[in-house]
């Protein structure tokens, strides 16, 4: 299999998006709403980050192929630029509403439930669909990943449903949630030339072509939870092109401020 931009390209969206995602979820580290839920997110959080590791390693070798350049899974979390990132939008947003911007306010578990749910439902189906990957290593790390990722749709289905067919406030807070995150969905499917190349290449989905799998899901745990599906918005953001949210970067300053104070320390 011969290495191109594009699959180092995605290989590093992959490992990004569950990077970001899993800062956002240690966010609750000594802050969940009960203990047994401050332990699930703290677990589910290092699940993400043993993912975006192990995709970083893997990035290092196809780089390493393509320029001869020598990375770590360090350099790839903690020496990059904002714009160097690709992860989706999604994930950077903080556990608030829009209406929060980027002062300081409570976070509302709602959101990061909704959130979780909405991307982990996601990532079962492409897990499932990168376990044929024409990448062995990408099929390896797929495998490892599904179990974990089980688990990630388990919890957030359950929490859904308790919010949504809850009390009036719980029904209400995750109908907003829902309100709020589900058109930054529409970034999952959108077409472009990097998934157009590794599905040429046999290496990877199109997730355009899971949508239908993953509504599917959605709608049906909507249901059962008492929530609406949004309506459908135009508007699509660019987080895998590198343009982000006015979240991302205080996201960034906190993540990767002490690598950068000392660097080549070791931990």
């Amino acid at each position: 299999m011969t290495t191109t931009p594009q699959h180092l390209a995605y290989v590093l969206r992959l490992a990004d998006t569950a990077l970001i995602l899993g800062q956002r979820n240690a966010e609750w580290c000594g802050h969940g709403p009960i203990l047994e839920e401050d332990i699930a997110l703290s677990n589910m959080s290092l699940d993400l980050v043993g993912q975006a590791r192990l995709l970083y390693t893997h990035a290092a070798d196809l780089e390493k192929t393509l320029t001869g350049k020598s990375r770590t899974e360090d350099d790839y979390a903690f020496f990059r630029a904002e714009r160097e990132f690709a992860n989706y939008t999604l994930a950077e947003l903080p556990h608030v509403g829009p209406l929060a911007g980027t002062a300081r306010a409570d976070k509302d578990y709602a959101v990061t439930i909704v959130r979780n749910f909405l991307y982990s439902t996601l990532m079962l189906h492409v897990w499932s669909a990168l376990t044929g990957s024409s990448d062995d290593q990408l099929a390896a790390i797929a495998a490892k990943s599904i179990k974990e990722t089980q688990y990630h749709v388990h919890h957030s289905h359950e929490w859904l449903v308790r919010f949504g067919d809850g009390t009036d406030e719980s029904h209400r807070r995750a109908q907003a949630a829902l309100d709020y995150l589900m058109p930054y969905t529409r970034e999952f499917f959108s077409a472009d030339a990097t998934e157009d190349a590794i599905a040429a290449a046999g290496i990877g989905p199109k997730t355009s072509e899971l949508e239908a799998l993953w509504l599917e899901d959605v709608r049906a745990a909507l249901d059962e939870a008492t929530l609406k599906l949004p309506e459908p918005v135009k508007h699509i953001t660019t987080g895998k092109h590198g343009e982000h949210s006015e979240h991302m970067g205080f996201l960034l300053a906190e993540m990767q401020s002490l690598a950068r104070q000392h660097p080549g320390a070791s931990w």
